[in-house]
């Protein structure tokens, strides 16, 4: 089972940039970019660093440890030192809210 969680106010996450969000006891990433929203799980799949405190270009999150880079639509690792994908969740806008869906 599974279900849509409030993260903020659309207008909280600027475009183009990544905000940290806890829930459940697990950290997310949740991204905007050019009208979509975006969640990932909120650390880097080779040091477990935050990717909150990373930098979003285009579809594109680079961790600030080592510059590994993920595809923010799909977790896809772009290549060194990154080699694990990261896990994906689905993300909307509703109401003025972004909601992420997690597993229950």
């Amino acid at each position: 089972m599974s279900n849509w969680v409030n993260v903020c106010d659309l207008h909280d996450l600027d475009d183009e940039d990544v905000m940290r969000f806890d829930h459940g006891g697990k950290t997310y990433a949740v991204y905007r970019y050019d009208g979509h929203v975006y969640a990932s799980d909120g650390l880097c799949t080779h040091e477990k660093v935050h990717l909150c405190d990373g930098l979003v270009m285009e579809h594109v999150i680079e961790c600030p440890k080592h510059n590994g880079r993920f595809d923010i639509r799909d977790g896809r690792a772009l290549g060194a030192p990154v080699c694990v994908n990261l896990k994906t969740w689905p993300a909307r806008i509703a109401n003025g809210q972004i909601q992420i869906q997690i597993e229950a």
